[in-house]
């Protein structure tokens, strides 16, 4: 057999590569991933601010069973309402939409998807409905969450529904002119499965400690999957599912009603700039969760108190129906339109609601801004 034979410093040279290429594929393989400490971190949560909005939910979510046992007819046109504001402001965050008419019969089911926005909203609304209806057998898995990002792919024929991203990505912001600013690198595609199911494996076990508030814990999961960005798209409208998914999961089911993804796409650019300001460390384990739980609890509050003005106008067996228009608009803060009151009354016919407008301004209760399509109204007195 033929012998190689090679020198000392030929020996040494081979030896080096072969270090640095083994140094190379543990750096890959065997890098340390961050971890995911939610009960480390839950107590750094604690700041008075954040206890009495965690204070101001528990009490709405105490009235919670009183509040939905409203009128059952207005109940259901609150939730089919809440279903059409989320799934519009969801998308909409992303750019992606449609006519408003075309957005309800999409929503409704009462039209197939034309083009590719509405593909997507077609899929966003059957991942919703399913999270409404089946929540407590939708685990915050990561196969389950694989098979909701599928089903919001799945009217497209995209391949990417249902899988992590294969490509690295990063999370930007594109400005007026075109030119995009990087925001933020999220986690690699090879370390994505591993990071998954992590994340998914922590929050489990926190959310089964009973010393641990669940309030606090899916702000965290939350804007942790954000920064692992685990798929090549949809990574926002899933966070707003999930977000939902959990709270349901929780005994939190205010969104059914009240479309916290509407009350987010108000606020979007504190939205982001909270997403931001938490993510600032996060792949050394030193960023601050406070500022996107603050936020999101906010949003929460908002949603129930909502909730809760409705729901003490549907169950007010006092209040006839022009009463209670006029109520709604003398309660309103600043200006309010028909349809803003159509919603906030969804058990009284638009005919009902016209004549009570009528009525109101004749005795000079209430002032009428514009005209047309954008006519508004005011409370005088």
């Amino acid at each position: 057999m033929m012998q190689l034979k090679l020198d000392k410093r030929q020996m040494d040279g081979y030896n080096t590569i072969a270090s640095d290429y083994l140094c190379m594929i543990q750096l890959k393989r065997g890098k340390r991933m961050r971890g995911f400490h939610y009960k480390a971190q839950y107590n750094k949560l604690l700041s008075p601010d954040i206890v009495a909005l965690l204070a101001q939910i528990h009490e709405f979510r105490g009235k919670q069973t009183l509040l939905s046992g409203a009128r059952p007819k207005a109940l259901a046109q609150l939730l089919e309402i809440a279903k059409i504001q989320s799934t519009e402001a969801s998308n909409k965050i992303e750019g992606i939409v449609t006519t408003s008419e075309r957005l309800k019969q999409l929503v409704r089911d009462k039209t197939m998807p034309r083009t590719r926005s509405e593909k997507e909203i077609a899929g966003y609304r059957d991942v919703l409905s399913a999270i409404h209806e089946s929540y407590d057998y939708i685990p915050p898995k990561p196969s389950m969450i694989l098979q909701l990002h599928r089903d919001l792919y799945k009217f497209t024929g995209k391949t990417i529904g249902g899988s992590y991203k294969n490509s690295d990505n990063v999370i930007a912001e594109e400005h007026s002119d075109g030119s995009k600013t990087v925001r933020f690198n999220p986690v690699p595609a090879w370390e994505t499965p591993e990071a998954m199911q992590k994340l998914c494996d922590e929050y489990d076990a926190a959310v089964n400690d009973s010393e641990l508030d669940p309030l606090l814990l899916i702000p965290m999961f939350i804007l942790d999957f954000l920064c692992i960005h685990p798929f090549n798209d949809g990574n926002g409208r899933m966070s707003r599912l999930l977000t939902l998914l959990l709270l349901y999961r929780a005994g939190y089911i205010v969104g059914k009603y009240i479309s916290i993804e509407k009350i987010i796409s108000d606020t979007k650019a504190t939205y982001y700039e909270v997403l931001q300001e938490s993510s600032y460390g996060w792949h050394e384990a030193t960023n601050d969760y406070l500022p996107f739980v603050r936020y999101m609890l906010g949003i929460i509050v908002a949603a129930y108190r909502d909730f809760a003005g409705r729901a003490e106008l549907l169950t007010n067996e006092k209040l006839n129906k022009a009463e209670r228009v006029r109520a709604v608009i003398r309660n309103h803060t600043g200006k309010i339109s028909k349809a803003e009151i159509v919603e906030l009354c969804p058990d009284i016919s638009e005919i009902t609601i016209e004549r009570a407008l009528n009525d109101l301004k004749k005795e000079g209760a209430i002032l009428k801004l514009s005209g047309g399509r954008y006519t508004k109204y005011v409370w005088k007195n």
